[in-house]
């Protein structure tokens, strides 16, 4: 006789399936019921089980597909160019990894989007580009490689690329999985197709982005960051001073959050951001948490441990790490930093009380690789 489960622990279900048994759950099923003993070591299980797998998506590999789409797709007839990045494990609903979405974006010389709203919060990092720009709720923000700015949830907003040089390529990050998940997605076009900018270009860098909180100016009130972009040379900086000054973590380097300036917490209510430096050669130890993380190497070359797997990776590569798994860093470069991007959903972990994290404890701290 077969039993409903392998896992014979005390407190865990382990009945045995008989005829009688199979029959009952027939007439459970035609009342569209069922026994939650039948499946509940599969929805609570001893501890996470993402369906997502580590992946490294490569730039140059990439990039070429990417550019292709420019002269294939319109970009307002698609609402964006956008080649998205799919993890294997969450194809179902088009997520990178967890339940956060990424792709690749790219705008050539002279093109306007039109602008749109919805319950999905975004965030761009720019790749490739001297022309991007963005409207946020009427803010018009430049950024340039390395930037990073956000699109909170609800706000309007539309892109665009200045340079005649050539295309902008900049990775999107939304928490569309997220919202779907939970029913909540609203899309809306702007009634005028486009929004009026203010006349003061990158105004929320001007007024927060000094780390001194302004007088004089509206009380900010909303649950995101009134700072919208976030410059590469201030944050590369401020991470080789913070370098100068402390060891920095044994998991992640130097490592520093991109933080709403009026709260101190992060970017945004669902997704968090981060900038990490890995010093010449250094090599962390391993640990894993709840929540997903997908990294973007801004600058350098090393290697990532993923669930004991390795992943050589540099400047523009992009990785995932699903929640629960194992990982550490190296920098293999030894004359030169390694500069990674990350964002995640910690804030989600946080807010629910879900957020844990352990360090691996055997073998100096790294993990065995296959």
């Amino acid at each position: 006789m077969t039993t409903a489960y392998d896992d014979n622990q005390l407190g865990r279900a382990r009945v045995a399936d008989t005829p009688e048994l199979t029959a009952y759950y027939g007439e459970l099923a035609e009342r569209d019921a069922g026994a939650l003993w039948s499946v509940a070591n599969d929805i609570e299980p001893w501890y996470p089980q993402p369906k997502s797998v580590p992946v490294l998506w490569r730039y140059e590999e990439l990039r070429p597909l990417v550019r292709k789409a420019l002269d294939l797709v319109n970009a307002d007839d698609a609402g964006r160019r956008v080649v998205m990045l799919v993890n294997p494990g969450r194809k179902d609903v088009s997520a990178a990894v967890g339940l956060l979405y990424t792709g690749l974006q790219i705008m050539g010389p002279g093109e306007a989007m039109t602008a749109h709203r919805h319950q999905a919060a975004a965030l761009r990092f720019v790749h490739e580009g001297t022309g991007a720009w963005t409207i946020v709720d009427g803010q018009k923000l430049r950024v340039g490689p390395r930037d990073f700015a956000i699109t909170p949830n609800g706000t309007w907003h539309e892109h665009g690329n200045e340079s005649d040089d050539g295309p902008v390529i900049w990775q999107d990050g939304l928490d569309i999985p997220l919202v779907n998940a939970l029913d909540a997605g609203f899309y809306e076009v702007h009634p005028e197709l486009y929004q009026k900018p203010g006349k003061v270009i990158n105004s929320s860098v001007l007024t927060y982005g000094a780390n001194l909180l302004p007088y004089g100016v509206e009380k900010w009130t909303r649950p995101y960051s009134p700072l919208l972009a976030y410059p590469w040379e201030p944050t590369y900086e401020s991470l080789r001073q913070l370098a100068r000054a402390s060891e920095g973590s044994p998991y992640d380097g130097v490592i520093a959050e991109y933080t709403n300036p009026v709260t101190g917490g992060s970017v945004m209510p669902t997704m968090g951001a981060h900038m990490q430096l890995l010093r010449p050669g250094q090599a962390t130890k391993a640990h894993r948490h709840t929540g997903s993380v997908i990294y973007t190497v801004a600058k350098g070359r090393g290697e990532s441990v993923i669930g004991g797997k390795r992943f050589a990776w540099k400047e523009g590569d992009i990785f995932c790490v699903p929640s629960w798994a194992w990982h550490e860093h190296s920098n293999l470069d030894q004359d030169d930093d390694a500069c990674l991007f990350s964002f995640n959903d910690f804030p989600v972990m946080r807010s629910l009380g879900f957020y844990r994290e352990e360090a691996y404890a055997d073998n100096a701290g790294h993990q065995p690789t296959a």
